[in-house]
């Protein structure tokens, strides 16, 4: 009975309402944000809904979608079926796998480095891949799954080099990335050694897939890597909880009681492998991880590393370039790089302006 009375007084007290009052505040930013959150994953989402199924329906032969959809489901004639099931549909599914695991690579990678050039075309893992793949096609004739099992070996490997090359009681994610810089450089010429000392036919084959591309993609690309994300996305989704602490800055998350050495070691190998796996499938397709997630964060400022709309931006982006590449130019079929290398190399060009108008005190 006695506490009644002290209740209502705590409720009434002007230190009390204010409190009461941010809570609310807080409480309505949070479902703003959350509510922002989930419509933009949603649009995101059903853009890509929309661009898979033009980019099935659309080609040499032109098919309503109704009969793309009629032909998903088991019918349509035999011709529909191949176009549909053995031609399209293997490349778009693997537009969005090679997107989602370029989109969540680079959004965990420039998160956790707190550097919007950590992204790994540009720090040296799709450089390992790259040249493992080359080395093994071009010198010993590797093809399939084993040239796919090397160019994630040589993403790890690399990513791996790097961290030790950048460790001085820890990892800097701006020493990190000037290091990651210089090993992608070093391996870049391997690439073109190997290539200059190979026959121009399989040299030439070699500079297509490093371009990044789709084309001729088929089941047999589109099964390891869907049973690689299906292990690698849950795998960095468990480790992403150690991404608000890091965040804070190392001291303050190890303040928290966060394990920040092993939190930060688990996040890079799971980027670092979702960018070996995607590589492994269609190529070191540029830029892509290195947009998506500042056009993720946009979408939903103060949403932190925005890891879901990243996936979802990166799935998109290759999609929608893809089908640039195909039909953008009649008769022509461009490697999806180019295109997105045409979006990608402007936004580098104005960061790197933005980064020397700060650094001159501009």
């Amino acid at each position: 009975m006695s506490g009644a009375p002290v209740v209502a007084e705590n409720a009434t007290h002007p230190d009390g309402e204010r409190l009461a009052d941010a809570v609310r505040q807080i409480s309505a930013v949070r479902s703003r944000g959350l509510r922002r959150s989930l419509l933009v994953s949603t649009g995101l989402l059903a853009a890509v809904v929309v661009v898979f199924g033009v980019s099935l329906s659309v080609g040499d032969m032109v098919m309503p979608i109704g009969k793309v959809v009629e032909t998903l489901f088991g019918g349509g004639d035999a011709g529909s079926r191949f176009v549909v099931l053995e031609l399209r549909l293997p490349r778009a599914l693997l537009a969005i796998l090679v997107g989602t695991g370029f989109g969540l690579s680079g959004a965990v990678f420039q998160t956790v480095l707190r550097n919007p050039l950590a992204s790994p075309d540009l720090i040296g893992i799709s450089a390992g891949a790259s040249a493992v793949a080359v080395t093994a096609a071009l010198l010993f004739q590797v093809s399939g799954l084993a040239l796919s099992a090397g160019a994630l070996t040589g993403s790890l490997v690399a990513g791996t080099a790097i961290y030790l090359l950048a460790w001085r009681q820890g990892v800097a994610g701006q020493r990190l990335v000037l290091v990651g810089i210089g090993v992608g450089m070093g391996l870049s010429s391997v690439v073109w050694y190997v290539m200059a000392r190979s026959d121009v036919t399989d040299a030439q084959e070699a500079f297509r897939w490093l371009a990044g591309s789709l084309n001729g993609r088929s089941w047999s690309q589109v099964w390891p890597l869907l049973i690689a994300l299906g292990l690698l996305v849950p795998l960095t989704v468990l480790a992403a909880h150690a991404l608000r602490p890091l965040q804070l800055g190392d001291d303050a998350a190890a303040g928290l009681g966060a394990k920040v050495e092993r939190g930060r070691l688990a996040l890079l190998l799971c980027a670092t492998a979702l960018a070996g796996v995607a590589t492994a499938a269609a190529g070191p397709v540029g830029f892509v991880a290195f947009v998506a997630a500042p056009i993720a964060r946009r979408l939903v400022p103060g949403r932190g590393a925005a890891l879901p709309q990243a996936a979802l931006t990166g799935a998109l982006l290759v999609l929608v370039a893809d089908f640039a590449a195909q039909h953008a130019l009649p008769s022509v079929q461009l490697p999806v790089g180019v295109v997105t290398s045409i979006i990608g190399a402007p936004y580098l060009l104005l960061l790197l302006a933005r980064a020397n108008r700060v650094g001159s005190g501009g």
